[in-house]
């Protein structure tokens, strides 16, 4: 079976699981396709016709996930009405949440308190409920790149599913029938679960680094479904296996070292009548818990350990860096995300649906207190007013920062020519920007302000001189500098430093190695405290400790391309930007 086939088959008994018990809830990663249709279609087809089937858009306000003022009904009534949000209508069922890796955080909050109590409270507009929402999720993220769903959901769902390498060739039709579904769901009640097994999972879990105690929790109840599916009362080997493939195996964080067998120190003796009844029992393969750690190493995709230690390496720096540039004051276009309270000025939107929403429920008392009688009229004050909130998408500045001293200054800005142009092209898409600091002789100089004008840039770039001393704390600096700036303003910004990390002009202007590569470090150090993502290229003609060392000091990433061409260099920088 090809790896594809084999994935698109777990990915089947993830459905028929998630059948069984909507609580085996499912996290599948896979972007828009036949592929997925026919996963959904599939899990269709398996869940009872009676089983409630919600779609959960990932911008859905908090009025209608969790429920609230029913604004009709109110005004009607002359009194509070409440209506059912989304999680109350999806109790007993499923809610299929698209684009998941973009919910809002709040929206997230409110997911995990559900699935955690199985109830939703209503407490706002005058309201105090609480409805059963016991549903199982099915969180499909579209993610392009290092896009993921949020930790805090994930660590909720117990299947974790990637049909990206499954093709349409791999698409077979499905192992079960809506009769076995039915039948494992009376089974199920009646399956149990050894001491063994549990220790068996809970091993594997501390095996592959797992740090949650949900994992396991969640990989014994789907090895009780899978009991119950394979019509088994009793949860086997198998069933454990596939409880760590689908649960344990995806949320690995290492992969445990093999240990050699131990050689035989006790000396050769002619086999007794024991020894020969002994070898004619079957041969065992180990403990329990080392068959299921075997089972669950197999399924751990090839790359992902890799992926993994490359997002623990910058997840410090990269959540500072990204949540100082993504946050906006107040923009006033965008997506909505929602309505606060606060004064209908210029420029603001009024959400007119949430204004009258807050005053229906004061208009009994607002009509005794001004004597309006049952007039048709509806009395709004200024604290009832709404205004609609937006969020803005955040741009991506680029800083160049070049070493344009030395003999090679011309290779090296030509290389920068080119990653510039480059980026350029993707920013016009993006609606990124690019800066340009360039240093040389006794100082750094912002050569290129952050711009989108392609015509600007290269105009920049055409008279940019080399040759002279090498000034680097003045151009870390400037760079700290200008991308506190950018980050003041609402984006992110990303420095790429192309140096070979040989400083000889301190910050004052004056020569002398050992302090200006002192003042380097220092400048580096600080640099490293904001957050602010950076790449060191290092430019030389044979990787330098000083820029390895250099690096390290700013907790920068480390590209050594003494002979890198545009496209490597443009390459590099928004693998950075990504993961960050």
């Amino acid at each position: 079976m090809s790896g594809g086939a084999a994935i698109w088959t777990d990915a089947v008994i993830a459905a028929a699981l998630a059948a069984i018990d909507p609580a085996a809830s499912i996290l599948l990663r896979a972007g828009a396709g036949p592929v997925r249709e026919q996963w959904l279609d599939l899990l269709r087809e398996l869940m009872p016709p009676s089983t409630p089937l919600r779609k959960l858009p990932a911008s859905i306000s908090d009025d209608r996930l969790l429920g609230g003022l029913d604004l009709a009904a109110t005004l009607q009534a002359g009194r509070p009405a409440a209506q059912r949000g989304l999680l109350a209508e999806a109790d007993g069922g499923v809610l299929i949440a698209v684009m998941a890796e973009r919910m809002a955080p709040s929206t997230v909050a409110h997911l995990s308190v559900a699935l955690d109590t199985g109830t939703v409270s209503i407490e706002r507009d005058g309201l105090s409920l609480r409805a059963p929402a016991r549903f199982g999720l099915i969180a499909l993220d579209e993610g392009i790149g290092d896009e993921h769903v949020s930790a805090a959901l994930a660590d909720r769902l117990a299947c974790h599913l990637d049909l990206g390498r499954v093709a349409r060739a791999d698409l077979a039709e499905s192992l079960f029938k809506s009769s076995d579904i039915a039948a494992a769901r009376a089974l199920l009640p009646q399956v149990r679960l050894s001491d063994e097994a549990i220790t068996a999972l809970t091993a594997t879990a501390c095996a592959l680094g797992i740090d949650s105690l949900r994992a396991p929790l969640l990989a014994c109840r789907v090895a009780r479904i899978a009991a119950a599916l394979d019509g088994a009362s009793t949860v086997n080997e198998p069933h454990i296996a596939c409880a760590a493939r689908l649960v344990l195996a995806p949320r690995a964080t290492r992969v445990p070292a093999t240990e050699d067998a131990e050689p035989d120190s006790q000396p050769d003796e002619p086999p007794g009548d024991d020894q020969q009844n002994e070898s004619d029992k079957p041969i065992e393969d180990g403990p329990l818990e080392d068959r299921v750690l075997d089972a669950a190493q197999a399924a751990i995709p090839l790359d992902l350990l890799k992926r993994l230690q490359e997002e623990r390496a910058t997840r410090v720096r990269s959540s500072s860096a990204s949540k100082q540039g993504t946050a906006q004051k107040a923009p006033k276009r965008g997506r909505p995300i929602g309505a606060r309270r606060g004064e209908w000025r210029a420029g603001a939107r009024l959400n007119v649906l949430e204004t009258l929403r807050a005053a229906a429920p004061w208009q009994p008392l607002r009509r005794r207190t001004q004597r309006a009688g049952k007039s048709g009229r509806l009395i709004v004050h200024m604290d009832d007013i709404r205004i609609t909130r937006f969020k803005q998408r955040s741009g991506t500045t680029t800083i160049f920062v070049v070493d344009a001293s030395g003999s090679s200054a011309l290779q090296r800005l030509a290389e920068a020519k080119g990653a510039v142009e480059l980026l350029l092209a993707e920013c016009y898409i993006r609606r990124d920007e690019v800066a340009l600091i360039a240093f040389r002789g006794r100082s750094a100089e912002l050569l290129l302000p952050p711009t989108r004008s392609l015509t600007r840039a290269k105009r920049s770039l055409a008279g940019l001189p080399g040759g002279g001393g090498t000034p680097l704390s003045a151009a870390i600096w400037a760079a700290t500098e200008l991308a506190l700036a950018v980050r003041a303003k609402g984006q992110t910004p990303t420095i790429v430093l192309m140096t070979d990390g040989r400083a000889n002009v301190a910050r004052d202007g004056l020569g002398g190695r050992s302090e200006a590569e002192a003042e380097a470090l220092v400048a580096a150090r600080q640099l490293a405290l904001t957050g602010i993502p950076v790449v060191l290229v290092d430019t030389s003609p044979r990787p330098q400790d000083k820029a390895a060392q250099l690096a390290g000091a700013m907790q920068a990433r480390y590209v050594a391309l003494p002979y890198a061409d545009a496209a490597r260099l443009s390459q590099a920088v928004m693998d950075q930007a990504g993961r960050n």
